[in-house]
């Protein structure tokens, strides 16, 4: 009986941390490189002590003004990990179900499918229970700044998939 409850409880853990995996290989490659973006950011911070994974898309967003370039906006959430900071193969990462979800905006502007530093991309991330609908605004105002600077649609305004 031990042998089994074993059993099914590593099969779930398999499971989950390929969950993980299967959520960010399923995401298109644009908006895989903001996601690697706002991990980068993450991991830069003295504070983080665990390794974060993508955990799910709430919002995806682009418009395609033409001549190869296109302006994103992904909200998305990055979740915790058992691993400690700094792991370099996450197969093996569960994740934590006792820290709270990292809620992240992030909008850029990509020429030939690579990331443009003019304009700057803007990330935002911020504990889920911290985050304020102020915050939530200014996200948007500063990405349909970013469209309008180039003069391109705003970027919540085009139809994106969810």
């Amino acid at each position: 009986m031990a042998a089994l409850l074993l059993l099914l409880l590593t099969v779930g853990a398999l499971f989950s941390s390929s969950d993980a995996q299967d959520a960010y290989s399923n995401l298109p490659d644009d908006y895989k490189k903001g996601v690697d973006l706002a991990l980068e950011k993450l991991n830069a911070h003295a504070g983080i002590q665990h390794h974060f994974l993508f955990f799910r898309s709430l919002l995806k967003s682009d418009t395609e003004p033409g001549f190869d370039v296109k302006y994103i906006y992904h909200h998305f959430y990055l979740k915790a990990t058992k691993c400690p900071k700094g792991t370099t193969d996450s197969s093996g990462c569960q994740f934590r179900n006792d820290r709270p979800l990292i809620d992240c905006g992030v909008c850029y502007k990509t020429f030939a499918g690579e990331i443009e530093q003019e304009p700057k991309p803007y990330i935002h991330c911020v504990h889920r229970t911290a985050l304020t609908e102020e915050m939530r605004q200014v996200r948007v105002q500063h990405c349909n700044r970013l469209g309008y600077s180039s003069g391109a649609p705003t970027l919540l305004a085009s139809q994106g998939e969810n």
